[in-house]
């Protein structure tokens, strides 16, 4: 827990998902490619995540139906662990044991 309740998720100390409910509403925020970030940010029920968005990372919120079904999520919140895996250095990943 983090930043006002908000369950956030971190690989080697560096944040890749962020979950948080405003009632029973619940959002999720994820790195995403900026190739994703084009193609997501205008989809119903997905916005560029506040704060970091607009400070130019490409992170997207989803935070609404329709949004991502539950499969898509997965599968983005699994890139986006591998996308801020690739910016740990080798050694770190090494003494962590992810590195492949």
């Amino acid at each position: 827990m983090q930043w006002g309740g908000c369950h956030v998720w971190k690989v080697a100390g560096k944040v890749f998902a962020i979950g948080g409910w405003e009632g029973d509403q619940e959002a999720y925020t994820i790195k995403v490619s900026p190739w994703a970030f084009e193609v997501l940010q205008d989809q119903p029920g997905l916005r560029p995540a506040p704060y970091l968005a607009s400070r130019g990372f490409t992170w997207i919120q989803h935070y609404d139906k329709p949004g991502l079904s539950d499969k898509q999520l997965k599968q983005y919140l699994l890139q986006s662990y591998e996308i801020v895996l690739e910016g740990v250095s080798k050694k770190k990943r090494r003494e962590l044991g992810l590195l492949r």
